[in-house]
């Protein structure tokens, strides 16, 4: 795998826990999982709280964050004084899976950590590498154009809609929006100054927008070991918020989609992909072909579709690094996952504009095997969502006034903008 310290000598052979770091409802579903089979699940954060509320915490703490120059130090610190030495690492979001793949030489001393080094994962994080590497393995992506600068964004020739994304998930309000659309010239010169604000010319990529919502939304999920898949499934992103391009996936529902598991195996094979994984892609009415959008090396937001098929990824990963032998499973069909509270609103506005069915909708439910947040015997996260979605609806509806104020003082100060698109789209 990676190199390892001398301190691993005096590690056990197999763990005795598992440590999260950040991350929401994915890694409520991971801590879950685990939880269910009495292993010790720690959660340290200084994102949401939500998971902190599962009685499957067995003990939840906040630090300074993944970017913080004493991070490293922090968690080495916490696994000496609370003996959390060999325990699992998991990242449970974006930011935590660049550092600590940045940082696996010298958190390998401490922890097993489950993800490749940055060396070989970023290949598939940052988005340009990794259209770089499916180009070169002949797979389909979107038209990305090469723009870095403001200069370059000024004199670009667009075809429109586009679609700015940020280079890397993470926790700016651009990172948190995901994509940011862009109908004409005068929207994306506005929205790609905001986007260089907030990240840095160098991290925004600006992408075609491929036709369709979330019925055209694939992903394949999977826990690999060292270089090889251990148990895979697709699934299609059937419902998302906003509808067109989802900030999340609000319905999704277990498909057979075998292109889509040919094309993740040589993406991920490319770089020895090691842990959990999903890959997100789109299909082209256009052409039909399955673009690769992204890939997300964590616990996703439906991740607990997975055990409610029959494919439980944490179970299994557990098993492998306790040393059992971990049975070939399959996805069970027609087993669905749903984000209920922003379920209703994707689809009353798809219902709304004639693109979704009532009787459709309702006939929904009958698949639904896992919920975002609610299960019966861990009941609180659950009751806790509703509040949390709520404080963040109005927070974004604060930075999105924040962001047309300073759209209205540029158009008067001459520079055309349309550009809180996004922020409006994700209330």
């Amino acid at each position: 795998m990676h190199p390892q310290s001398q301190m691993d000598d005096r590690l056990p052979s197999r763990p005795a826990g598992v440590l999260i770091l950040g991350g929401a409802h994915g890694t409520l579903a991971l801590a879950r999982s685990f939880g269910a089979r009495k292993v010790p699940v720690w959660l340290v954060s200084n994102d949401t709280p939500l998971p902190s509320f599962s009685r499957y915490a067995r003990r939840t703490m906040t630090w300074p964050g993944p970017d913080d120059g004493g991070a490293v130090a922090f968690l080495l610190d916490l696994a000496e004084v609370h003996g959390l030495g060999g325990f699992l690492l998991i990242a449970g979001g974006d930011p935590e899976v660049r550092f600590v793949s940045q940082s696996i030489d010298q958190l390998s001393a401490a922890f097993d950590v489950v993800l490749p080094p940055w060396q070989q994962l970023k290949w598939v994080c940052e988005k340009p590498l990794l259209y770089r590497r499916a180009g070169e393995l002949g797979l389909a992506v979107p038209l990305t154009y090469e723009i870095s600068s403001l200069e370059q964004a000024e004199a670009a020739e667009l075809r429109f809609p586009v679609i700015l994304k940020p280079n890397m998930g993470g926790r700016s309000r651009f990172a948190r929006a995901k994509a940011v659309l862009a109908s004409d010239k005068a929207a994306f010169s506005t929205a790609y100054t905001w986007a260089a604000e907030e990240i840095g010319s160098d991290n925004v990529v600006v992408q075609e927008m491929i036709p369709g919502g979330g019925e055209g939304q694939f992903s394949y999920a999977a826990l690999w070991n060292e270089g090889a898949p251990v148990a895979e499934f697709t699934a299609r992103r059937t419902r998302q918020y906003p509808v067109d391009f989802g900030y999340t996936s609000t319905f999704v529902e277990v498909v057979d989609e075998t292109q889509l598991i040919d094309a993740a195996r040589r993406l991920l094979g490319s770089i020895a992909h090691h842990g959990l994984v999903e890959v997100e892609f789109k299909r082209d009415a256009r052409d039909g072909s399955m673009k690769v959008l992204d890939v997300n090396p964590r616990p996703w937001t439906w991740f607990g579709l997975g055990a409610a098929a029959g494919v439980d990824l944490g179970a299994m990963l557990w098993a492998i690094k306790s040393g059992q032998t971990v049975r070939t499973a399959s996805a069970r069909p027609n087993t669905s996952w749903m984000y209920l509270v922003r379920d209703m609103v994707a689809a009353g506005r798809l219902i709304s504009s004639g693109r979704l069915a009532k009787r459709a909708y309702f006939s929904s439910f009958t698949g639904v095997r896992a919920w975002a947040t609610f299960q019966a015997n861990d009941p609180m996260p659950g009751l806790i969502d509703v509040p949390l979605t709520a404080w963040r609806v109005l927070t974004r509806r604060i930075l999105s006034a924040i962001l047309t104020w300073k759209c209205l003082g540029r158009r008067r100060d001459g520079v055309s903008s349309t550009a809180a698109e996004t922020d409006r789209r994700d209330r």
